[in-house]
C-alpha cells in the first residue's frame, strides 16, 4: 500500500457521496483529470493516488461499475487493479506527455474506448475548463455532458472525522517545520538553504508534496513569497524574511502557515504592520459563520482594510483546503458556495506597501457557530532571531 493511506471506510464514504450527486444529476460517470498533486485533488479524493510530475492522470468514476484510470505508461497498458488501486477496475496507459502535443490525444482515445464499451450516454465533468482541449471537445461532441463541479465541490468541502484528524496532524507537522526553520535560519545562510531545509524537514515528517516560499530583504524593503528560482540571496544582519509553508500531510491533505522573522530587532513598521494583518485575520474569522456568503465576507474585508488606510485585497486571501492546495469556497466576490460547518479554511490577509509585505496565515475548521481554535500552535508574532 501507499504511505499514510486513507482508510477503506473513508474511501467508501467519498464514493457514496459522489454517487448521490450523480443520481441527482442523472449522470452515469464522472470524468476528472490532473497532472500534478498540488491542485489536482479530485483525482486524489477519488483514488487516494495523486497525479505526479506533470504526467496526466484521468479518472472515470462510474455510478454502477469500478473506476477506470487512464495514465502515462507503456503502449498497450490494460491491466487490472494493483493493491493500491482501490475502487479501480481497469488501468489503461500510453506514453503521453503534455510537452509533446501529438501524444496528448492518446489519452482521449483510451478514455473514449472505455466509456463507449460501458454504454455511457450522459456524464458529468469535474472542472471541465481544466481538461485538455482535445479531451473536452471529444466528450462534449460524443456525449450528453453536464458540469458536476458545483455539486461535488459542496460535499467534498465538508470534512469527515477522519479527514479532520489528518488535518490536525498536518497542522502539527507544519508547526514542527516552522520550529526547525527558526532553529536553522541564521545570518550567512542563503534563502535557498533555508527553504531547502524546510522542504527536507517536511519530507522527513511525512509530507508528499507542497511549496515553501520566501525571499529575504533588508529592512525597508518587502520580503515577498518567491520560489526557489529567486532564492539566491544571503541573509545579512538587519534583514527580515517572510516564509510560507504550504505542504500536505498524512492522507495528502493541505494546510498552510506563514510568519515573518527578523535578523536583528524588528522595526516599529514591521511590528505595526503585522498587528494590522493579525487584526484583519480576526475580523474575517468573525464572519466565517455557517451560511455566510463568501462575496459578502470579501466585501466586508475590503471595507475593513480601507477604513484603516490599508489597500483592498487583490489576491485570494482566504480559501478552502483539503486534497487541493486551493479548493472551494474561495473568499472572493464571485464565489457561490456558502460557508458550512465542517469546512477547513486558510485565512491569510496581507498587504505590500513597498516597505514590508505584511502577512499572516493559519487554518481553521468551521464549527456550527463559526471557526474553532487555530489549528496551528505557532505563536502569531514576528520572530526576532
Amino acid at each position: 500500500m501507499t504511505i499514510s493511506p486513507i482508510s477503506n471506510a473513508e474511501m467508501e464514504r467519498r464514493w457514496t457521496l459522489a454517487r448521490t450527486v450523480m443520481a441527482q444529476l442523472g449522470v452515469e460517470a464522472l470524468i476528472m483529470h490532473a497532472r500534478e498533486d498540488w491542485i489536482g485533488g479530485y483525482v486524489r479524493w477519488f483514488t487516494d493516488i495523486p497525479a505526479l510530475n506533470g504526467y496526466p492522470r484521468t479518472v472515470v468514476f462510474y455510478r454502477e461499475a469500478p473506476m477506470t484510470v487512464v495514465e502515462m505508461g507503456a503502449f498497450g497498458t490494460d491491466r487490472g487493479p494493483a493493491p493500491w488501486d482501490r475502487g479501480v477496475g481497469r488501468v489503461l496507459g500510453t506514453p503521453s506527455f503534455h510537452s509533446i502535443g501529438y501524444t496528448v490525444d492518446n489519452d482521449t482515445a483510451l478514455l473514449l474506448t472505455d466509456l463507449k464499451a460501458k454504454g455511457v450516454r450522459r456524464l458529468g465533468l469535474l472542472c471541465p475548463a481544466a481538461l485538455p482541449y482535445g479531451m473536452g471537445t471529444a466528450l462534449y461532441q460524443g456525449f450528453e455532458v453536464v458540469d458536476a463541479s458545483d455539486e461535488l465541490d459542496a460535499v467534498k468541502a465538508i470534512k469527515s472525522p477522519e479527514e479532520i484528524a489528518l488535518i490536525e496532524q498536518t497542522a502539527t507537522l507544519q508547526d514542527q517545520i516552522w520550529a526547525e526553520i527558526l532553529d536553522f535560519a541564521a545570518i550567512g545562510r542563503t534563502d535557498r538553504q533555508i527553504m531547502s531545509h524546510a522542504e527536507a524537514t517536511a519530507r522527513r515528517l511525512g509530507s508528499d508534496q507542497g511549496i515553501t516560499l520566501g525571499l529575504s530583504a533588508p529592512m525597508g524593503q518587502p520580503s515577498r513569497f518567491m520560489g526557489r528560482h529567486w532564492q539566491d540571496r544571503t541573509i545579512a544582519a538587519g534583514d527580515h524574511l517572510s516564509v510560507l509553508v504550504e505542504v500536505n500531510g498524512p492522507g495528502g491533505l493541505y494546510l498552510e502557515i506563514a510568519r515573518t522573522m527578523t535578523f536583528g530587532p524588528a522595526t516599529d513598521h514591521i511590528l505595526a504592520s503585522f498587528e494590522q494583518v493579525r487584526a484583519a485575520q480576526d475580523h474575517t474569522l468573525s464572519l466565517l459563520k455557517p451560511g455566510a456568503r463568501p462575496a459578502d465576507i470579501a466585501a466586508a474585508h475590503d471595507a475593513w482594510m480601507t477604513a484603516r488606510g490599508l489597500p483592498p485585497e487583490i489576491r485570494l486571501y482566504a480559501h478552502g483546503q483539503g486534497c487541493e492546495m486551493v479548493e472551494r469556497p474561495l473568499i472572493r466576490r464571485d464565489e457561490t458556495l456558502p460557508i458550512a460547518a465542517g469546512m477547513c479554511l486558510a485565512v491569510h490577509p496581507g498587504f505590500d506597501d513597498g516597505q514590508v509585505f505584511a502577512v499572516i496565515c493559519d487554518n481553521y475548521l468551521i464549527g456550527p457557530d463559526g471557526p474553532g481554535d487555530c489549528l496551528h500552535k505557532t505563536p502569531k508574532q514576528i520572530f526576532e532571531q
